[in-house]
């Protein structure tokens, strides 16, 4: 039986790693790896599919995988995910010390189909009394100008969106032209020690603690998304692929644990890593729909109240069927 040849395009993740140079095989699979950075990966999969299988942000797989005629489907497998508290940068010239000061303010992010932001402001919207009406959004480039955004939207009625095409959110934030960006990266004024701008939430490790375990979601920012047209013509491809995946996370895994040898260069990794673990429930890193039901229920309907997905999806519904079918021996 001839391999079935894909492309695969990803950016470099230890994860992956054993996948991506052989070490772990996708039976029946014969891949070509792309290794690129995520945002190029994001936008030539969204604009031209020119992958059979690629690493995508989760807000820009809700509005394709929500459309009527969609013809791609997601693996649930995480390439990226982060908590975001850390995301918000005021000026303090703004006087914003809780999220509930953001009300009536000017809040900017790279783009309204942007994972960290989607994030954020669902969790301004539903859990902190701060709707999204209550806050004039801008978009622009984080740190340089000409962002834009990547997928179609539908703002729910009464969401003031202006975008900035000649100015980044950086520029506009230290200028005090914006009061808070919710941004993945710190902006370069943060970075270069702009007296004016600082995080809103300085406790956000602590923050993110509490958060995870009062609600067990753990944001995913990007997820893996293939054409639905070789599922369509080879079913067991997305499963075969979804195993490879996971052993190369295994292995990732363990070599993060080793105890004996540190083979990333960063004291104590291993007894943190250890601690995570246990805090997660034994998986540092969950992949799979139920290990992970929480945080994919929570996007589907943060980018359905935003206007980014076109319907309510539950997490079955974008994942292959049968794709978590148990195999015990």
């Amino acid at each position: 039986m001839s391999q079935l040849k894909l492309s695969i395009a990803t950016t470099d993740y230890d994860h992956f790693r054993d996948f991506r140079l052989g070490a772990v095989t996708a039976e029946g699979i014969d891949h070509n790896w792309l290794n690129l950075g995520h945002h190029e990966c994001f936008a030539r999969f969204t604009a031209n599919r020119e992958f059979d299988v690629s690493e995508l942000s989760f807000a820009k797989f809700a509005a394709q995988i929500s459309r009527a005629d969609t013809d791609i489907v997601g693996l649930p497998v995480v390439c990226s995910r982060l908590f975001r508290f850390s995301s918000f940068y005021v000026n303090t010239k703004s006087k914003i010390t809780s999220v509930q000061d953001l009300k009536g303010k000017t809040v900017g992010s790279p783009e309204w189909a942007h994972s960290a932001a989607v994030y954020m402001r669902g969790w301004m919207h539903n859990e902190m009394g701060v709707p999204l009406t209550d806050v004039h959004w801008y978009q622009a480039g984080a740190n340089a100008p000409g962002r834009e955004e990547k997928v179609e939207l539908t703002l729910p009625e009464g969401v003031t969106l202006t975008r900035v095409a000649g100015r980044s959110l950086s520029e506009m934030l230290a200028a005090h032209d914006i009061d808070c960006a919710i941004i993945a990266r710190p902006p370069t004024c943060f970075l270069e020690g702009h007296p004016d701008v600082v995080r809103l939430f300085p406790d956000h490790v602590e923050m993110e603690e509490a958060y995870y375990a009062r609600t067990k979601a753990w944001p995913i920012m990007h997820i893996i998304a293939m054409k639905k047209s070789i599922i369509d013509e080879h079913p067991w491809a997305a499963r075969n692929l979804y195993n490879a995946f996971l052993e190369s996370k295994r292995r990732s895994v363990e070599r993060i644990l080793d105890p004996a040898v540190s083979r990333y260069p960063v004291p104590w990794l291993a007894t943190y890593a250890r601690r995570m673990r246990d805090t997660f429930g034994g998986d540092l890193y969950p992949y799979g729909i139920e290990e992970n039901r929480p945080t994919w229920e929570q996007m589907l309907r943060y980018t359905f109240q935003q206007g980014i997905a076109h319907r309510l999806m539950t997490p079955e519904e974008i994942f292959p069927e049968g794709i978590m079918t148990k195999v015990i021996i």
